[in-house]
């Protein structure tokens, strides 16, 4: 533990990640207590999930959801003032966009990030320590900085299946890895590639590789049908303060229940990929008279093995028995799990855990731990649980930060309003 540096600047409040939480609280912030917040972020430049934006790709919830609106409309740093101050405005409306581009949502951040001017980069920070009354805050060969209070909000990385894990298997690639890894079509259009993963960014990766001339492509998901996303008015109530409050006051195992029968509000295709899939198999078909996506729902990839530049992938099926298929490439969208939480060991002992191991966390997104309420410890994106699913969506990012911002100043500064419920769930 390095005890805390002299030369190291102070803040009220250091948040680590600079994705869309971070930024989130760092705009609803900025006119509540002006430079009292950090942010930390690893990388070098602002980027939010560079390889998966490609042509196409949307975002699955509406741009009203931006970083500030829900909690503050007027905030300068909002989707619509983006788009004004950029210019873009009217081209945008006109066209008539169902879901924002990713692409564009991306250049957003970039956008709030630099108008915000307390992003720090190329600061990764591995650990946080408890001393002398304030975080502290150390990157790999020094303290960078001190704090009364921390936000976590690191965001998640790729899954990957525990039969690929430390694997040498030559050819197999996350999906965010495949632009900079493949050109198009490589050198045989009919060579075969596997897609891992039957959610969106599984259907998102066939269509890039359709897009680049591939013609053989099987697509390989566990449930046994390839589920579209929940996006009806009754599926969206789950992403209300309404609900989240209620969620809240229910015991653990209704609440991992729930979250488990809700998945597909958050976790399922949207209806223009698949359209867009489908019909990409149809026109193939009439062109060519093969369509190009095998689509193998109920296979759950249990075994891998490389050989002679291919690779191997064994799967257990739904209905029972096992199958094989080998294809040069193997592209692997198979979920997002967290990142770990960079605590010192001396740290982590004096956090609270329930009987997962993870950090209990409170309404107003703080943890449990020793030193709490004098020094606050926030997580972002870490209360699926315990939140519901608008924890780790984007739906909810401004009413979150409002919430952390009120805990922190210990007054409702921001007022989550949500009166006009029809849905009563108590």
């Amino acid at each position: 533990m390095r005890s805390a540096s002299p030369t190291a600047p102070h803040h009220r409040v250091a948040a680590v990640g600079g994705g869309p939480s971070n930024l989130s609280l760092a705009a609803l912030a900025e006119d509540v207590v002006p430079g009292s917040l950090a942010i930390y972020e690893r990388r070098g430049e602002p980027a939010w999930h560079p390889g998966q934006l490609t042509p196409g790709s949307r975002l699955q919830t509406t741009w009203l959801k931006d970083l500030v609106s829900l909690a503050d409309p007027r905030n300068r740093l909002s989707f619509l003032n983006y788009l004004v101050t950029t210019g873009r405005v009217y081209a945008f409306l006109n066209a008539q966009f169902d879901a924002i581009p990713r692409l564009e949502y991306a250049r957003y951040l970039a956008w709030a990030a630099t108008e915000l001017g307390t992003v720090h980069y190329g600061m990764d920070i591995t650990g946080i320590d408890f001393a002398d009354g304030r975080f502290v805050l150390d990157t790999a060969d020094r303290t960078v900085a001190t704090a009364d209070h921390v936000v976590i909000g690191l965001g998640t990385r790729a899954h990957v299946p525990p039969c690929l894990r430390g694997a040498d298997l030559d050819g197999v690639l996350l999906a965010e890895q495949m632009d900079a890894h493949l050109t198009a079509a490589q050198s045989a259009p009919y060579e075969q590639v596997l897609v891992v993963g039957g959610g969106q960014t599984g259907a998102e990766c066939v269509l890039n590789l359709v897009s680049r001339g591939f013609r053989d492509i099987r697509w390989l998901g566990r449930r046994h049908w390839f589920a579209p996303l929940d996006d009806s008015p009754s599926a969206n109530d789950f992403f209300r303060p309404t609900y989240l409050r209620f969620f809240q006051g229910l015991p653990s195992q209704t609440r991992q229940r729930y979250v488990a029968e809700q998945s597909l509000t958050s976790d399922g295709i949207t209806m223009a990929t698949l359209q867009e899939l489908y019909r990409v198999n149809y026109e193939a078909f009439l062109r060519d008279g093969r369509c190009p996506v095998m689509m193998l729902p109920g296979r759950n990839v249990v075994e891998a093995a490389s050989r002679h530049g291919s690779v191997t992938l064994w799967c257990e099926r739904d209905w029972g028995g096992r199958e094989r298929h080998t294809a040069r490439y193997v592209m692997l969208a198979t979920g997002r799990e967290q990142c770990p939480l960079p605590f010192t060991p001396r740290l982590r002992d004096l956090v609270e855990t329930d009987t997962d191991g993870e950090p209990v966390v409170e309404q107003d997104y703080s943890i449990r731990w020793k030193h709490s309420p004098e020094h606050r410890i926030f997580v972002q994106n870490r209360a699926r649980f315990s939140h519901g699913l608008a924890d780790p969506n984007l739906s909810l990012l401004a009413v979150r930060s409002a919430v952390i911002i009120n805990s922190l100043l210990d007054r409702d500064v921001f007022v989550i309003r949500d009166d006009q419920v029809s849905t009563v769930w108590t």
